[in-house]
């Protein structure tokens, strides 16, 4: 059984009473329950309070069966106390015959109905409840539901008109009101033309009345794109609109609705949405969605009408410096240079799409030779060397361009873009600043160098890196002061692989900022693990990436790798390239002294072949300089070679920074820089590289030495229990 509903009944007489309860209650799945007041006071009591809306609780009441005629209010007066209080309640009047008009008389002031008490039974007043319940609930809803209606017309932004049949106004909400300048009782009765006026935003010429349509096709229909509402004080906005038939309850076409808004404001923000949604942000240059788009509708055309197209690709030479070093600012307004000086060098129905970044797609429509691409990749070429004059800056760019030919190189619109980046990259693999046609080859080495990549994922996930060591001689003592720890790839079915084959790509894929941590850790513990055996402390040197000292995170890295391991900082060294140092920001000084700060060794490594300067040495805290192998080959021979390598040493001597030359393979070359006074060095002549396991051995070997007489001549004395050996390998490319 369901809910019981709560009535209230309101009688004096018990008998009456109890023959109405027992009526609504006499049998087993009855659904009132009667709750009996005796005055007109005491019902009032009990309804007040009582919330103006259906039951929903046990409690309420869910209706109110009353006698008129109580001992404290009489006649209509109790209909009108008890409906001024619960007016939204279903009052069913109980009377005698004798008073039946003022019954007559409550129904007209709002109660449901009346029953005669003589003719009250336990079929007809269940029956008769129930059905007044009913037409409350309906009446009601009914009302609520127009309610709502009204008040959500009122409160959306569209307007809304109705009329009836005939195209007379039946309805307008406020929205209508202001959008139209009619007030609703003004406009009922007038034709919805008049109302609404509404013509073409290019022809002025009056449009279809849409309400018309719907009414005469028995359909939804609309206003044609580029509508304008002319308001009655003839102000004008743009509008789109729908309307729809109404039917009667037989399904007849009885009137229309329209709905309709203002765009003005809409339309003008989708436009440049639209726009874009097409452009990058910063250029105003179309993005790569639109370049997508007009090259797949390029190559649909040149398929028609055979004709060759071609794409560039191009990418600005060490942005990223400039981005760094002057700030984001500055290297927004370099692209917006940059991209001005490429669209000077086009035709106006080519187009130049910004990829992203610092790179540029350039698509040259009906060209009549590949030459024609190569013309205009180096007039591009030519205006980006231009000097670019931001702020105070004067910059200088380059770039690095890769061209395809459809159909030759792809028909479709990602192998052209594609193949395109692939011969880009052979440009900066060529030097930079020029330009490479796409070959066949490139996409093998693409592959090949994707397939390398993932394997060296795999590599730091699964740790199959190990260091090897060469060991660093002190050319005034002759023993050891350190060690350099070179890393090395255990890769799966290849062996031992040098750095030389995957570094590059570790940098590109930014992989090189956890295989740099891992190296930083590992040669402080091996180090410490040494120290702790019983051998001499040393300095251990470390190679160290641009992109890993630009890692927000190496600074904290090797403080955790000290931290970790227990080595002192001091024995630690971390050799840095030219190319950090080039960049003079906050950003590398602040990494410089950070680290210098840990009590940690700074390195110039591979010194003279990059751009440093005296004042690049004098400002940022350099411990060492290591000259590069590639001035020692012929350093003997050569006066030249020699005159810079003593220079160098000079230099370091004057500055008091120790200064290490690399790459020693030949007596004549140590002999060199005995005499010069070179304070460290090393290289094949005195030790290849070595795993762990056997540096210690190494290093015993060396204390065996004698203690007297020259290096020189303790190297040519010994029989092979010091560093050096007599037969050094030729001269040329060493795996470190």
């Amino acid at each position: 059984m369901g809910r019981q509903l709560r009535v209230l009944l309101i009688q004096d007489d018990p008998a009456d009473a109890a023959g109405v309860r027992d009526a609504l209650t006499g049998s087993a799945d009855s659904s009132f329950l009667v709750e009996w007041v005796r005055s007109c006071e005491d019902a009032l009591v009990r309804l007040v309070g009582q919330a103006p809306h259906r039951a929903h609780s046990s409690d309420d009441i869910a209706a109110v069966l009353v006698d008129l005629f109580l001992p404290d209010s009489k006649g209509i007066q109790t209909f009108n106390r008890l409906m001024a209080v619960v007016p939204h309640l279903p009052i069913l009047i109980l009377t005698g015959s004798e008073h039946e008009s003022i019954a007559k008389i409550a129904v007209q002031h709002g109660a449901q109905d009346y029953l005669l008490k003589t003719r009250l039974d336990n079929y007809l007043l269940p029956k008769a409840l129930v059905s007044m319940l009913e037409r409350a609930a309906i009446a009601e809803a009914l009302y609520e539901e127009k309610e709502r209606a009204q008040v959500t017309l009122d409160s959306i932004g569209d307007g809304v008109i109705s009329c009836d049949i005939d195209g007379v106004v039946t309805y307008l909400n406020v929205a209508a009101e202001t959008m139209t300048g009619w007030a609703r009782q003004e406009a009922a009765g007038h034709l919805v033309h008049e109302v609404f006026h509404v013509v073409d935003g290019t022809t002025r010429e009056a449009n279809a009345d849409p309400m018309g349509q719907a009414i005469r096709g028995n359909k939804s229909t609309c206003l044609p794109p580029n509508s304008v509402l002319i308001r009655r004080d003839k102000v004008e906005a743009a509008i789109e609109d729908s309307a729809a038939p109404i039917h009667d309850r037989r399904g007849r076409v009885a009137g229309a609705v329209m709905v309709f808004h203002d765009v003005s404001t809409t339309r003008a923000l989708s436009l440049r949405m639209s726009h874009l949604a097409q452009h990058d942000g910063l250029t105003d240059l179309p993005n790569r969605a639109l370049l997508n788009d007009r090259l797949t509708q390029a190559i649909a055309t040149a398929h028609r009408r055979p004709h060759n197209l071609a794409l560039l690709f191009l990418d600005l030479d060490h942005f990223k410096r400039i981005n760094d070093s002057l700030g984001h600012d500055v290297g927004d307004r370099l692209l917006l240079w940059a991209s001005q000086q490429i669209l000077g060098c086009l035709r106006g129905s080519d187009t130049v799409s910004r990829q992203g970044g610092d790179e540029f797609v350039i698509l040259l429509t009906e060209i009549s030779h590949s030459e024609d691409a190569a013309i205009c990749a180096e007039k591009i070429l030519v205006a980006l060397r231009a000097p670019a004059h931001i702020d105070r800056h004067e910059l200088h760019i380059t770039a690095s361009i890769g061209i395809v030919v459809y159909p030759n190189d792809g028909i479709t619109a990602e192998s052209l873009v594609k193949h395109a980046d692939l011969a880009m990259y052979g440009a900066k693999s060529m030097g930079r600043n020029n330009y490479q046609f796409f070959k066949s080859d490139m996409n093998t080495r693409s592959i090949e160098r994707q397939t390398l990549e993932s394997a060296l994922r795999r590599a730091v996930e699964r740790q199959q890196f190990t260091l090897h060591y060469q060991p660093i001689v002190n050319l005034r003592s002759g023993s050891v002061s350190g060690l350099e720890a070179l890393i090395r790839w255990r890769r799966p079915g290849r062996g031992l692989v040098e750095p030389g084959q995957f570094i590059a790509i570790a940098e590109q894929s930014g992989l090189i900022v956890p295989i740099g941590r891992w190296v930083v850790r590992e040669a402080c513990r091996q180090l410490r693990a040494w120290t702790d055996a019983g051998l001499a402390p040393m300095r251990i040197a470390i190679n160290v990436s641009v992109v890993e000292l630009r890692d927000r995170g190496f600074v904290a890295g090797v403080l955790a790798a000290l931290d970790e391991t227990g080595l002192e900082p001091r024995y630690l060294e971390l050799e840095l390239t030219e190319t950090f140092l080039m960049h003079d920001s906050s950003s590398t000084a602040g990494v410089l002294h950070s680290l210098k700060g840990l009590g940690v060794q700074l390195a110039l490594d591979d010194f003279g072949t990059g751009y440093s300067s005296l004042s690049h040495l004098k400002r940022f805290p350099i411990d060492t300089l290591k000259i590069d192998r590639s001035f020692l080959i012929d350093v003997a021979t050569n006066p030249a070679d020699a005159s810079i390598v003593g220079g160098l040493i000079s230099m370091g001597r004057d500055l008091g920074i120790c200064v290490v030359a690399e790459g020693v393979e030949t007596r004549e070359q140590l002999a060199f820089l005995n005499g010069q006074g070179c304070a460290e060095a090393q290289g094949y002549y005195f030790s290849r590289p070595a795993p762990a396991a056997d540096i210690p051995e190494i290093l015993d070997r060396r204390s065996l030495e004698p203690k007297s007489g020259s290096l020189v001549g303790r190297l040519h004395s010994s029989r092979g229990h010091n560093l050096a050996h007599e037969d050094a390998p030729p001269a040329g490319p060493r795996p470190e």
